[in-house]
């Protein structure tokens, strides 16, 4: 597929074929395309959580799913068919380390000296390119977060170590029929909206 088919077929799939497994070998490009995502000062400081067994899958949703939420039980009801679900994790104290070594020179390992946190954004990277490479492989794929509140939940379920944030999750399959979302109707904001050449310029209402 062309690239630039890619990127316009991209779209977050919310249900997929429950009797359509996905190739393990599709898996493992999915996350050889991830660690080929830029990370600052090449610290890599990234980990991916592959859950693809149902009880996995159960256990994920179980501890990832705020109690007594009639949207989130709504929305599930398409997410849960997915086969497969994949978890980037970020970790800042690679980062962190990485700077203080002799070539960069932040041996104090102060956090304020990072302008954005570099760490969840190099691992946002890496996720963007498992979404494209799902759908270069014919799949598709959803990114979403994991609720705050079952952060605890989710790190004890899964045994995931302090020092490794989720940044969210990578649902992966076999598209099947599906509502497009309602969000969809705002439209997509055009190039003469958001970009700014030379310096920023005021959008007339």
């Amino acid at each position: 597929m062309e690239f630039a088919d890619v990127v316009r077929k991209r779209g977050m799939v919310r249900t997929y074929d429950p009797d359509r497994p996905v190739p393990s070998e599709i898996v493992d490009k999915l996350l050889e395309h991830a660690i080929r995502a830029p990370s600052a000062g090449f610290s890599q400081g990234w980990a991916f959580l592959v859950l693809d067994t149902p009880e996995q899958r159960e256990r994920f949703w179980a501890s990832s799913t705020p109690a007594g939420s009639d949207v989130w039980s709504t929305w599930l009801v398409g997410m849960r068919t997915a086969p497969v679900i994949i978890v980037p994790l970020s970790n800042k104290s690679a980062y962190l380390d990485r700077y203080a070594e002799d070539d960069k020179g932040w041996t104090d390992r102060d956090e304020s000296r990072w302008p954005v946190p570099y760490w969840d954004i190099d691992t946002g990277m890496a996720a963007l390119l498992m979404l494209l490479t799902a759908v270069d492989e014919g799949l598709g794929a959803c990114f979403f977060g994991v609720p705050p509140e079952c952060m605890d939940d989710f790190r004890a379920a899964f045994g995931v170590p302090a020092a490794y944030t989720p940044i969210g999750a990578v649902s992966v399959g076999y598209r099947a029929p599906d509502r497009k979302s309602p969000s969809l109707k705002r439209g997509r904001r055009g190039i003469a909206e958001v970009v700014h050449r030379g310096e920023w310029r005021v959008t007339p209402e």
